[in-house]
């Protein structure tokens, strides 16, 4: 049975794995954000199409969003203290529903802006219209670079700031595929309106996945039980490890990527210390393993025998 330092390293392993793999999310995030802003600005001078000039703007609004999620990151990754005893991955959620805010407040002015430019009289005229497409499909590529690696690291963490930066992300891939076809129609045909349509599209997914963030960051936020799926697991794995008589009053709430679990398990009280202990150590690292996630606090209740 290995000792409560190893459990305590192992532990740490799986918290600091999880850390660096959701900075370098949020830091390939900001490059990536900074690296569009430059290269739509030198679009916009070239071509002075609106559908690029919309598209700077959200990402030099992503690139300010990606800032904070970084920020929220780093923040979060920092360990319990006197006056944060549970750590401080609240601050996650936190960033996660402020970002939803701000997909939801962005989708609803890219449809707007959609609906306004079906309705308009007369289509953009659009110049240089290559060099456009060029930097558009540079963009498509390092986004679809940047969503890969961040949900990778979304499924490896839980991190719902790298879920709602990723989503967002997401969102500009249509907009950005809108703008090609909108370039290539203004140099084929003439016409320079046909990325409405798209954006309207593209608005209706991003109110989709933002209301989905916000709700689970808000959950989190009001310490509303982990996923079904992990409390069964989690009994499932105690009502079977042996030694334990029983167990009752399991309890979970979510705060950022981690999962606080509270369980008492019901022992013989005729076996020594040391075996009651052994017992609800490995119990708590079968359960470490199962969900690297997870903060695990066992009490143990002994019976006579």
């Amino acid at each position: 049975m290995k000792s409560s330092s190893d459990r305590k390293t192992r532990g740490s392993r799986h918290d600091g794995r999880g850390v660096r793999l959701a900075v370098s999310a949020g830091l390939a995030s900001v490059l990536v954000a900074a690296t569009l802003v430059g290269l739509k600005l030198w679009a916009l001078a070239e071509t002075g199409a609106l559908s690029i000039a919309a598209s700077l703007a959200d990402s030099a609004l992503d690139l300010m969003m990606s800032l904070g999620a970084a920020a929220a990151i780093v923040y979060a990754a920092r360990p319990a203290d006197e006056d944060h005893a549970f750590g401080h991955t609240s601050a996650e959620d936190l960033a996660a529903l402020a970002q939803s805010i701000f997909i939801l407040t962005s989708a609803g002015v890219i449809g707007w802006a959609a609906i306004a430019r079906l309705i308009a009289p007369e289509a953009p005229v659009l110049a240089a219209e290559g060099h456009g497409m060029l930097v558009m499909v540079a963009s498509i590529v390092l986004t679809l670079g940047l969503v890969w690696w961040q949900g990778r690291v979304a499924r490896a963490t839980g991190s719902k700031v790298v879920a709602a930066d990723r989503l967002h992300y997401l969102g500009d891939l249509l907009p950005s595929l809108g703008a090609i076809v909108a370039l290539w129609a203004s140099s084929r045909y003439g016409l320079g309106s046909i990325d409405a349509v798209v954006a309207l599209a593209a608005s209706g997914i991003m109110i989709f996945g933002a209301l989905r963030i916000g709700k689970s960051a808000w959950d989190a936020l009001m310490d509303r039980t982990a996923d079904p799926k992990i409390v069964a697991g989690i009994s499932a794995i105690a009502r079977d490890w042996p030694g334990v008589r029983g167990f009752h009053d399991l309890k979970t709430r979510t705060a950022g990527s981690r999962v606080f679990v509270n369980l008492h398990i019901e022992l013989d009280g005729d076996q020594s210390l040391r075996e009651a202990h052994d017992i609800g150590a490995g119990l708590r690292r079968a359960i470490i393993e199962a969900y690297p996630q997870a903060d695990v606090i066992i009490h143990k209740d002994v019976f006579a025998g």
